[in-house]
C-alpha cells in the first residue's frame, strides 16, 4: 500500500492578474515565503517580519 502524498506548501493568499503576488507556507517548517510573478519574470522570497525574521505559521496537523 502506498503512502498518501502530502504537498508540502500551499498557496493562502493571491493578489493580482498580470502582476501576481502570492503568499505559500511551507506546511513543515511553517515558513512564509512571498512569490512575485509578470512581465516574464518570478522571483520568491521569504517573507519578513519587520525585525528581519521570517513570518512563521504555527503547524498544526497539516
Amino acid at each position: 500500500m502506498e503512502k498518501e502524498k502530502k504537498e508540502r506548501f500551499e498557496k493562502t493568499y493571491e493578489q493580482g492578474v498580470l502582476n501576481v503576488m502570492e503568499i505559500w507556507v511551507d506546511k513543515e517548517t511553517g515558513v512564509n515565503y512571498l512569490f512575485h510573478y509578470g512581465g516574464g519574470a518570478a522571483g520568491l522570497t521569504p517573507l519578513l517580519e519587520r525585525d528581519g525574521k521570517p513570518v512563521i505559521t504555527p503547524i498544526y496537523n497539516y
